[in-house]
């Protein structure tokens, strides 16, 4: 029996299990079943059930709760040994203030949570950092803390995003027309573009597809940056910017797009690990 927590895949059973912790009865089912699929808003409490009492479970998900928040990556980049930009987390504004970080100007800010670059700052002179601090001040107030200062990379306004469901590979850049601002994001008024620089893409795919193979990584948007001092010596290196669990659409064709490709890749998904896809 495969069972099936993600509204969108019909298998021998489906439940849900949003808004609520998972109970006896979601433990007896998932005993009972021979796969179980998740939801991409998995819960930690239900993947940690599934993954600890079925033999075959999809997504993989390890690293996202393994390695929790922006200043996980971090970490998990660093002993994977993946390319990043120079990065410092920061438990708590005290940690930071006990050991600031020697980068200079500019930085990017993060705090430790957060999507579609809303709790990501650009941060030009000390000024601008003392008003990025106070809004992690803020935030501590409130009871949410940790936050990372980043090397700020030249990347000429754009980013790669390499979204993976599965066996798929997607890539496509977010360029930001506007050079004032900062961000690539569709948020930030940025535009998809998925045919530019194919070197460059080929080169980020290889980056993500060995760490996915490393990780076991099935679902995920990846940010990658390429510097332009770099590039204009002829040398291409990606970086992993970040992970996005949570990723957006449009560059995918829309949700119906995205549906699609997630019901070939868990089917293919089935058939690979010896079990008879879904209805």
């Amino acid at each position: 029996m495969i069972l099936s927590y993600n509204p969108v895949i019909e298998a021998g059973k489906n439940r849900l299990c949003a808004g609520r912790l998972p109970d006896e009865d979601d433990l007896a089912a998932i005993r009972r079943a021979e796969a179980v699929i998740l939801p991409q808003g998995c819960s930690e409490a239900l993947y940690r059930m599934a993954r600890e009492n079925c033999a075959h479970v999809f997504p993989n998900l390890d690293v996202r709760f393994d390695y929790p928040g922006k200043c996980g990556q971090i970490r998990l980049f660093r002993e994977f040994q993946v390319a990043h930009p120079t990065s410092a987390p920061f438990a708590s504004l005290a940690d930071h203030h006990a050991r600031p970080p020697a980068l200079p100007l500019p930085v990017v800010l993060k705090l430790d949570w957060g999507g579609q670059g809303e709790t990501v700052f650009k941060v030009n002179d000390t000024a601008e950092m003392a008003r990025a601090l106070a809004r992690v001040a803020a935030c501590e107030a409130t009871g949410q803390s940790g936050f990372l200062v980043q090397e700020w990379i030249p990347d000429g306004g754009r980013s790669l995003r390499v979204t993976v469901v599965g066996r798929r590979r997607i890539c496509y850049w977010r360029i930001q027309p506007d050079p004032e601002r900062f961000g690539a994001s569709l948020a930030a008024g940025g535009r998809v573009d998925a045919d530019a620089d194919p070197n460059l893409q080929a080169a980020a795919r290889a980056v993500v597809d060995h760490f996915c193979r490393r990780t076991g990584l099935q679902l995920a948007g990846f940010d990658l940056l390429f510097d332009t001092r770099r590039l204009a010596q002829g040398r291409i290196e990606p970086l992993m910017l970040e992970i996005n669990y949570f990723f957006g659409r449009a560059g995918l064709g829309g949700s119906e797009g995205y549906y699609r490709i997630l019901q070939e890749e868990v089917t293919a998904w089935l058939a690979q690990s010896g079990l008879q896809a879904p209805c």
